[in-house]
């Protein structure tokens, strides 16, 4: 294997490491075909495919479908939409030798709404590219450019490259979900059902994020999830606040103050028993994520704040990663239309997620915090909590075969070895992969987190884009000679 690496900048948005002898085929084609990458990719985010808004399911199944259609444009076999009892899943196949290894490739088509939609500053499902600070090459922005299109169709193209210069060095399965936004409801029950499917020896996601853009990283941790909505009820009907104020509880009010207490002055959750499994990191491991960098001060910056805040006693990228947080995600009750209305809301509600981290079990936290929320009722109230979705955190080790053989494909195309990292996201189905298929995952993740994922203006950077499609297939290549 040659070791020789020639810089290749043909234009201002794309560079890219040629090694000589080594996936040149491969890497040729993706430079050739780079601008054709971006366009189908940009038609692909012009579908609106929101999974949590049943006025779109026509859109969700319009992107199923342009999925379907071109993974059989580009050579897969038994590409099928199946259905489910929500929206539909993707699968598409190419088995090149049943000595080879198989990498089973996880994705999802489904984007978060867009809303609110006047914070935009280019309507969400109309892509375009702009250049930024941080992505003075260029960035696409639309809703889902990087959660999870732009980061999922990096795959197809890899897979694309490798298989029309015949450099595909591993089997490949690609299953290319619409649930992931709502909590993956009906994956489950397809993946027990596909078990011989979806055979494979590793899985494999980019939907996650890396340190920099020159400060590659592996995310080894994911916490875990627990998401719910509360209702707060107190008179029978919305009361004139004149004639009833200070005689009856408001439900706002109290909701407000229940909110309120389920923190300490540390920031601490109150919630009895919500950290009896919380594993605590030993000093060895919380020093070895302090060799990651981080600058405080241009997260501050990034997110216009003036201030950090969180649990006391960890540092923000503890806080982010190997913490549990409990959250209010929104909260409402009660007139908020233009002008006065002078009442006592019938209800109030909102919606509350706790991120958790080993070994935190998601139904576990979710009874923990229905019978304290419900214990803390004021008096002349009712409480309800209504648990939506939830997922296991995850831990992926660094001594495999497959992390080796992703850390090589990074140090290979970024010239760096890449940092292991623990993200504060969830991805609830990676434990289920785990549980149900037997099998570990790798996340190589390319989006960082100014890309403003769940927010308007959400972006990915070309580089981002097309450094991952060049990353993806020398993955495939060392994990085949690695597992030799």
């Amino acid at each position: 294997m040659a070791k020789s690496c020639i810089i290749l900048n043909f234009d201002a948005s794309f560079k890219i490491n040629f090694f000589s002898g080594f996936m040149n085929k491969t890497i040729e084609y993706i430079i050739n075909n780079k601008n054709r990458f971006l366009e189908e990719l940009t038609s692909l985010l012009r579908i609106p495919s929101v999974s949590a808004d049943s006025a779109y399911k026509a859109d969700v199944a319009k992107a199923a479908d342009f999925l379907a259609d071109h993974l059989k444009e580009i050579g897969l076999d038994k590409v099928t939409v199946f259905p489910t009892k929500g929206h539909p899943i993707v699968y598409a196949e190419k088995i090149i030798d049943s000595s080879s290894p198989t990498v089973l490739v996880y994705g999802h088509y489904d984007v978060q709404p867009a809303d609110p939609i006047e914070l935009w500053d280019s309507p969400a499902f109309e892509p375009v590219i702009k250049k930024t600070e941080i992505h003075p090459e260029g960035a696409i922005f639309a809703r889902g450019a990087c959660d999870d299109k732009g980061q999922m169709f990096m795959h197809v193209k890899a897979v694309e490259a490798m298989l029309r210069t015949g450099e595909l060095k591993c089997n490949v399965k690609l299953m290319i979900e619409g649930e992931e936004e709502v909590g993956s409801v009906n994956l489950e029950h397809f993946i027990t059902e596909q078990k011989e499917l979806l055979k494979a020896d590793i899985i494999l996601v980019s939907d996650t994020g890396m340190l920099a853009n020159d400060t590659p990283s592996i995310t080894t941790g994911l916490r875990g999830l627990s998401y719910v909505e509360v209702e707060v009820t107190g008179p029978n009907r919305d009361l004139h606040s004149g004639l009833y104020g200070g005689c009856v509880a408001n439900p706002i009010n109290s909701l407000a103050k229940m909110i309120a207490s389920l923190h300490d002055e540390n920031n601490h959750i109150t919630i009895p028993g919500f950290y009896d499994k919380v594993i605590e990191l030993s000093a060895e491991e919380r020093a070895m994520m302090a060799q990651a960098p981080f600058d405080e001060g241009k997260y501050k910056k990034s997110i216009g704040i003036t201030a950090v805040q969180g649990e006391k006693g960890y540092t923000t990228p503890e806080r982010g990663a190997i913490r549990p947080t409990l959250d209010v995600n929104g909260i409402w009750g009660g007139y908020t239309g233009e002008g006065a209305k002078t009442v006592i809301a019938s209800k109030a509600y909102a919606k509350i997620s706790m991120r958790l981290v080993p070994d935190q079990h998601p139904d576990e936290i979710t009874q923990l915090f229905k019978n304290h929320f419900e214990s803390i009722a004021e008096a002349g109230t009712t409480v309800e909590v209504r648990p939506h979705h939830g997922g296991f955190p995850v831990v992926t080790p660094i001594d495999s075969i497959a992390y080796q053989a992703a850390s090589k494909a990074y140090e290979q195309t970024f010239g760096k070895i890449p940092v292991p990292v623990r993200s504060g996201g969830s991805i609830p189905i990676i434990a289920l992969f785990e549980s149900v298929l037997g099998l570990k995952t790798i996340m190589m993740g390319f989006g960082l987190d100014s890309d403003a994922i769940h927010s308007p203006n959400e972006h990915y950077g070309l580089f981002n884009y097309y450094k991952g499609i060049e990353t993806i297939p020398y993955f495939y290549q060392y994990f085949k000679e690695l597992n030799k």
